[in-house]
């Protein structure tokens, strides 16, 4: 399977002659994540994370797309759709197993980690591709029953902190780990995060590697 690193948390996955975008969202290269997806999966709401206008133009231009999403997220899409684009747009729950364009999901979690209080909190549904690969969303729960072998690790955000990012990454156990979330951090502040993700979960046997936007890696 290849995987190329978007700008923060957008990834996009191709195999078997099929590509899967993740969280194509308004810190992204998104026309250049979506060429030529079959399908798009999103997390959850927030506009780092998907561009419903932008999403809403790719169905209508591409006959074959489907998008994959929390009740939330799907319901608003519809919403704003044409009947024919509609009925590709597919609600996910979490505790889900499927298949989406000859990839084999499960789906993780169901809430976006807490802000703040006075924030609302809303849905996140993180995704385990093929066994392998592991996209959180927006939150740190740690997959039952899978061996992840590839881990999206959300490296900065307004709901968390590197001790947490720390213990996430040893948490889940998988022997690789990318980088994602990281475009409100300046280069030295990625660094340094990076930094501290390497030392300290690379002592659990945690191998952390760095990706640039666009580059495209094998899992």
């Amino acid at each position: 399977m290849q995987l190329t690193k978007y700008t923060h948390s957008c990834v996009r996955l191709e195999d078997h002659g099929a590509v899967l975008v993740i969280d194509p969202g308004s810190f992204s290269e998104v026309d250049a994540a979506l060429a030529g997806a079959d399908a798009v999966l999103i997390t959850h709401e927030h506009p780092d994370h998907v561009v419903p206008e932008r999403l809403l133009a790719a169905l209508a231009a591409a006959p074959e797309l489907t998008v994959h999403a929390p009740e939330s997220v799907a319901a608003s899409l519809r919403a704003d759709a044409d009947a024919a684009v509609a009925d590709r747009i597919i609600t996910v729950e979490p505790g889900a197993s499927l298949t989406v364009a000859g990839f084999a999901l499960r789906t993780v979690g169901g809430q976006h980690a807490l802000i703040h209080p006075r924030i609302p909190m809303v849905a996140n549904v993180g995704y385990v591709i093929d066994e392998n690969v592991y996209h959180p969303g927006d939150c740190f729960i740690v997959p039952e029953g899978v061996a992840v072998k590839t881990l999206l690790v959300p490296l900065h955000a307004p709901w968390s902190k590197t001790a947490e990012v720390i213990d996430f990454a040893i948490a889940v156990r998988a022997p690789r780990a990318f980088p994602i979330h990281d475009a409100l951090l300046t280069d030295v502040g990625r660094t340094m995060a990076e930094n501290h993700l390497a030392t300290h979960a690379g002592a659990h046997g945690v191998a952390i590697e760095h990706l640039d936007p666009g580059q495209r890696v094998e899992v």
